[in-house]
């Protein structure tokens, strides 16, 4: 989704459908989310009692000397409050509490949905956006339930109480009373509008600041070799200003509405104590009925002035709502049909004429067929975007082919259980990533059926096993974010160690020894060697040294199959192959 497509969807108004899709999380917890409702409608009914007592000590008792009475009602009175500021403690926890696991809820299945998104998706949405969703758009939901939804639905049943009482009270004293209401209900309108567009302003400026933030922090280094850190600087300062100049407009918007609406409110009670007073001298209104109408004054127009910001939270729950829901909603995942799960595979694989392309029809893959047969070790050669990558994506399944077939054992791969796929293929990636952990973690990536002895034995066939026992605490050694603590040549061993302690039937590796030195590389090529003894490997090499030994070389040139043969033949051959082999002496020799 574009930043374009996001300012426009985050107009919308309050919208039917997305609060649906809410209560459809709520139902787990229906019979504590009917107990909220409840406690929302006892605070409604709650509210104008304590007016209404203090009316009746004045004119009952304390006009006409009852202290006994009086007593009575100051006891009743206190009673009250007791019972309101219980009722008020549950509601707010409950409401809190609702917010809270329902967020989680959210969260949780939005976090498995996106475990299941193809890689094409990432490749087009900035990873900060995806943390706005996952973390800042789902917190806003939990105001829906806490200050949004529940609390209009208390105030609204609040007014009414209250207007209905007072009404009952002195029609003619309440009419006065709701002089200053058209004014109010204006203002509250206005601030409205006016707050939901800077709240769609702010939640795109943070959207945006962190997309800015992450890929600047993850590509640091590249900022500080090319000497960019000022220009960076600056763009994150005009990123942050527009931060900060929509956090502003709405902090204005609010230091003008409430005085504005307190000054309505002044009004009203100067109205009513001017009536009243008039009525209290002609003895035509009691001096208890003023008090309480000014007391009613007051609850009336504070749930009125807050209806308005809490409209407004609940538009920003529905807004971040509606983004939430569209990513759960999206069909960019790969498609988990196929029920076939053999326990193990011989590892015959045939591509036949398969087409692919990462946007629409611009083909990077065009009529690619080949075979590797089960036990034979494959190499995949040709300059940079020849396709050769691509390829090893599609035979895992990360990018669905647009044309063509890919099977393994005669099976085609979308018949596999997606799981039981890619456990028979282990892949080796020329970009190593590793997480902020231990090296057993980033091996076995939290598998409790892998053992410490069995991590040992694969790292001993990697030529990683010397390198961990030296490190302090040997498997159980933090590599820090992004494997910061090792080498570029120790990451990929250990890439190298996770790839082979599942014992695959099929080795992929992606130019897994170009970022491993020559002493490196010689220490664990006879390794690699062994591993794939038994195992079909495909191997994609930058350096031809290391694929001398394949059984089949396959020569691409944008994304065609132009050569297919041994390293030997395709000397002979003179062509395309024989060019890169050349190029590569040259380039050593220099």
């Amino acid at each position: 989704m574009s930043l374009e497509q996001e300012k426009t969807s985050s107009g919308e108004i309050v919208d039917s459908k997305v609060l649906k899709q809410l209560y459809g999380f709520v139902k787990p917890y229906k019979p504590q989310f009917y107990f909220l409702i409840f406690l929302t409608i006892a605070l409604a009914i709650l509210a104008p009692t304590r007016p209404y007592f203090i009316q009746v000590a004045i004119d009952d008792y304390v006009a006409v000397g009852d202290a006994a009475g009086l007593l009575k009602i100051i006891y009743l009175l206190v009673g009250l409050m007791i019972i309101q500021a219980l009722v008020q403690w549950a509601h707010t926890y409950y409401s809190g509490w609702i917010g809270q696991v329902i967020i989680r809820d959210i969260r949780v299945k939005l976090y498995k949905h996106l475990l299941k998104l193809r890689l094409k998706f990432f490749d087009n949405t900035p990873i900060g956006r995806l943390v706005t969703r996952n973390i800042s758009d789902i917190e806003t939901l939990a105001d829906v339930f806490s200050e949004g939804l529940a609390a209009i639905i208390g105030d609204l049943l609040q007014l009414v109480t209250i207007l209905g009482v007072m009404f009952y009270i002195d029609w003619k004293l309440t009419l006065v009373s709701l002089c200053t209401l058209p004014l109010m209900i204006i203002s509250t309108y206005v601030f409205k509008e006016k707050i939901k567009v800077t709240f769609n302003d702010v939640r795109n400026a943070v959207s945006n600041l962190n997309s800015f933030l992450q890929e600047h922090i993850t590509g640091m280094n590249i900022v500080q070799i090319f000497n960019r850190e000022d220009r960076e600087f600056e763009k994150f300062k005009e990123i942050n200003k527009e931060h900060r100049r929509a956090h502003i407009r709405s902090v204005l918007y609010y230091s003008i509405y409430f005085p504005v609406a307190e000054i309505i409110q002044a009004i009203g009670i100067g109205l009513v104590v001017w009536y009243g007073a008039v009525g209290v001298l002609g003895m035509d209104i009691e001096i208890g009925v003023l008090i309480s109408f000014i007391m009613y004054l007051q609850l009336f127009f504070r749930p009125i002035r807050m209806i308005a910001d809490r409209f407004n939270t609940l538009q920003m729950g529905v807004v971040s709502s509606s983004r939430i829901f569209r990513l759960l909603e999206s069909k960019e995942h790969i498609a988990n049909e196929g029920d076939y799960k053999p326990e193990k595979v011989s590892g015959n694989i045939k591509l036949e004429n398969v087409w692919f392309a990462y946007v629409d029809e611009d083909y990077v893959l065009k009529d690619i067929s080949f075979e590797v047969e089960s036990g034979q070790t494959v190499a995949l050669v040709g300059a940079t975007g020849a396709g050769k990558s691509s390829i090893i994506n599609l035979i895992s399944r990360f990018y669905e082919i647009n044309k063509g077939h890919i099977s393994i054992d005669g099976h085609d791969i979308r018949e596999f259980e997606l799981d039981t796929l890619r456990k028979h293929i282990g892949v080796v990636l020329q970009d190593v990533f590793l997480f902020s952990n231990t090296i057993f973690y980033n091996i076995t990536l939290g598998n409790p059926d892998i053992t410490r002895e069995q991590v040992m034995y694969a790292a001993e066939l990697a030529g990683a096993k010397r390198f961990i026992e030296r490190l302090p605490g040997g498997l159980d050694y933090n590599v820090m974010e992004r494997g910061a603590t090792l080498s570029v040549g120790q990451r990929q061993l250990i890439s190298f160690v996770r790839a082979m302690v599942y014992n695959p039937e099929i080795i992929i590796l992606d130019e897994a020894t170009s970022s491993v030195d020559t002493e490196t590389e010689e220490l664990i090529q006879e390794s690699i060697e062994t591993m794939m003894t038994g195992r079909t490997s495909i191997v994609i090499a930058h350096r031809l040294s290391t694929i001398q030994k394949a059984d089949k070389i396959i020569v691409l040139n944008k994304g065609e199959i132009v050569e297919t043969g041994t390293h030997d033949y395709l000397l002979e051959l003179g062509g395309y192959y024989t060019q890169l082999h050349q190029m590569q002496l040259k380039t050593m020799a220099i």
